[in-house]
């Protein structure tokens, strides 16, 4: 048997056991009929994406099977989410039949973005009660960082390829981010497209486990079954131990994604009624942040909880629990069986592979000389320079791994700026809504807390990892998310002066 059908086994098995155990869980969040309909979906995506040995057939009958799904979908975004991650996004070339070169390049995640997506943008700006868009700061920001960035691509590309590349700006950044802040209006969108993602990773986790345990990248043999060549999802240890990486092409990537999944859980759990479930589901997304040994994901991981206790009732008590345990961990780990292997991989503690660390500070180090020479609006160039030709790793690879870095190398300070600011006013935004529930253990302020922590968490992350494959996607539609938290709170105290928004969270 080829190796993809019996990767395929293992996954629908694997995926089995996750849906097969969310789904009484899950019911205490979204009606049975929604989970059932988009779990399906998976597997018949999943089995065809096997089975079909061409990107192009797969193409076309998914374009057909989303445009049936999303006729029947009242929630785009938990659609998009639970299938964002389902295979992996390598991309093929649309040929341009004399025409051009080539029309753009197309990955799955830009297929579910033009047939899920842009239908549901289309239909919200039909609704009377969608907000415009550029009437928000963040709104405002994003479309600055849009068109900035848009128009410095025509230094050093052609204007065919400034179309492209304006093009993915629309499919991958805009379309997730107005979807997200436009189409979740209240409470139930909000647990509904949550449960979506936290699904999409929960089965990740298991995946990656697997992938981890028995040192088999799973996906791997998908990328050539279906003729297609992807530079991603190549094997990469550490410490000896495979790093798992499931769809994502990179255990970083993988590392984000479920993260950022243990960010919503922290808001989702607390509807879920039996605590084993809620137990299990902790310990499976645990499990899963482990198993791609990714040291950046764990800081994130690390950054969110305390944020989201410190926006918490009980802060210091829970803070000094944490920190107890936290020290009481290191010494008990050198007392159990592969203990000491841990406390190698963690961050700063560890010893395995501390040169990734010292790479990261001269990265830094580096590119603030070479930013120095090209402040305002960077340069497309900058691997040229020879402070950057030193950081040349053994692949023959300058690799940028960290997103702010690299913003401000391509588009200077001022698109950095641009950056920063649009995730510093949608978490500004976050915060000052949460205020608005002063009992802060209410279940509107709860969610705000996991948004918050969450975003927070994910900026931290990409200090150590460039945007690769999946990882802009989640954080621009987390900011869309916490953008549509500011205007379900700002509606509900517009709609109901007199009664607090926590009361009329309760009467939706």
């Amino acid at each position: 048997m080829p190796e993809h059908f019996r990767a395929l086994v293992v996954i629908l098995v694997l995926a089995g056991v996750v849906f097969y155990m969310a789904r009484r869980p899950a019911s205490d969040l979204i009606p049975a009929k929604d989970f059932t309909r988009r779990r399906n979906l998976w597997f018949v995506l999943t089995v065809l994406a096997f089975v079909s040995h061409s990107f192009w057939i797969y193409v076309a009958v998914t374009t057909i099977l989303l445009t049936v799904a999303r006729k029947r979908e009242h929630n785009p975004v938990a659609l998009f989410f639970i299938l964002a991650f389902l295979v992996p996004p390598a991309q093929a070339r649309i040929p341009g039949f004399g025409l051009m070169n080539y029309f753009f390049d197309l990955n799955y995640v830009r297929l579910l973005s033009l047939c899920v997506l842009l239908p549901a943008f289309l239909a919200l700006r039909r609704q009377s009660d969608t907000q415009g868009f550029g009437r928000t700061w963040p709104d405002k920001f994003l479309a600055v960082y849009l068109v900035l960035t848009s128009l410095l691509l025509l230094r050093e590309t052609t204007v065919t390829d400034t179309m492209r590349q304006t093009l993915y700006q629309f499919t991958d950044v805009f379309l997730p981010y107005y979807v997200a802040s436009r189409a979740l209006k209240n409470i139930n969108d909000f647990k509904d497209a949550l449960l979506g993602f936290v699904l999409a990773a929960m089965v990740m986790s298991l995946i990656g486990f697997f992938e981890f345990a028995r040192g088999w990248l799973l996906y791997s043999a998908l990328i050539g079954a279906m003729g297609m060549q992807w530079e991603m999802s190549s094997y990469l240890s550490r410490g000896g131990l495979l790093r798992a990486s499931v769809t994502t092409g990179q255990a970083i990537a993988l590392g984000l994604v479920i993260s950022a999944a243990l960010g919503f859980y922290l808001y989702l759990q607390q509807s879920v009624r039996s605590k084993l479930q809620r137990r299990l589901g902790a310990l499976l997304l645990a499990g899963g942040l482990f198993a791609p040994l990714s040291r950046g994901p764990w800081m994130g991981a690390l950054a969110m909880f305390l944020v989201y206790i410190a926006t918490g009732e009980k802060v210091i008590k829970r803070m000094m629990l944490l920190g107890c345990a936290g020290v009481l961990s290191l010494p008990a780990l050198t007392l159990v069986p592969g203990g000491q292997k841990v406390l190698d991989l963690l961050p700063f503690i560890g010893t395995v592979e501390v040169e990734n660390i010292t790479y990261r500070e001269r990265l830094i180090d580096n590119s603030l000389l070479v930013i120095q020479r090209n402040p305002l609006l960077g340069t497309f160039d900058y691997r040229k320079a020879p402070e950057m030709q030193v950081m040349i790793q053994g692949e023959g690879i300058i690799d940028i791994v960290n997103t702010y870095i690299g913003v401000a190398l391509s588009y200077g300070l001022v698109g950095l700026t641009v950056f920063v600011a649009f995730f510093a006013t949608v978490l500004f935004g976050i915060r000052k809504s949460m205020r608005s529930f002063p009992d802060k253990d209410d279940e509107g302020r709860r969610l705000g807390r996991a948004l918050f922590a969450t975003l927070a968490g994910i900026m931290v992350t990409i200090f150590t990892v460039s945007s690769i494959t999946i990882i802009p996607v989640v954080y621009w539609s987390v900011a869309g998310l916490g953008v549509a938290y500011v205007r379900m709170v700002r509606n509900l105290k517009q709609t109901a002066p007199a009664v607090t928004a926590s009361a009329h969270l309760q009467l939706r």
